[in-house]
């Protein structure tokens, strides 16, 4: 099985979500057939405690080892710049990228106009229907402050 390089570096979250979402796509065929390995290339972050890309992506795998397996680079050899990927079954919905990142964007509680505005390029009605997902499938938990609802992930 060959292996394709992604690699991410210097991309917003949202973009290295989509560009990975998209090869993913590409990389599994119906019914569950891999036909290529993903190396994502996300770095390992200035910090050394792990950057931006490789943190978040790392938490996606997890969030969907029912789909894919992963392994770290460092257990690979002792390079943490990279995930080895492969694709076991389609990522649920067109949609499943819009929702990690509302998730994610919702760490801290946010009001549904700040949702809206921050993916407005999505649509309204599109983000809209992505929080009442995630809240549905208690990954957002919905709760009043103030004169607001606000929105938080779980």
């Amino acid at each position: 099985m060959d292996t394709i390089d992604l690699d991410l570096h210097g991309k917003t979250w949202a973009e290295a979500l989509e560009e990975f979402v998209d090869a993913y796509g590409k990389a599994v065929q119906p019914g569950g057939h891999t036909c290529r390995n993903l190396k994502v290339i996300h770095g390992y972050g200035s910090t050394g405690s792990g950057g931006v890309l490789r943190t978040r992506f790392r938490r996606f795998f997890q969030s969907h080892q029912d789909k894919l397996e992963f392994t770290p680079g460092e257990k690979i050899g002792t390079n943490p710049g990279f995930t080895v990927v492969t694709p076991r079954h389609p990522l649920p919905g067109a949609d499943a990228a819009l929702c990690e990142l509302v998730w994610d964007y919702c760490e801290q509680p946010k009001a549904v106009s700040k949702i809206v505005g921050q993916f407005r390029r999505y649509g309204n009605p599109r983000v809209q229907q992505v929080v009442r997902s995630l809240v549905s499938q208690k990954r957002l938990l919905r709760t009043a402050r103030a004169r607001n609802i606000v929105y938080r992930a779980v």
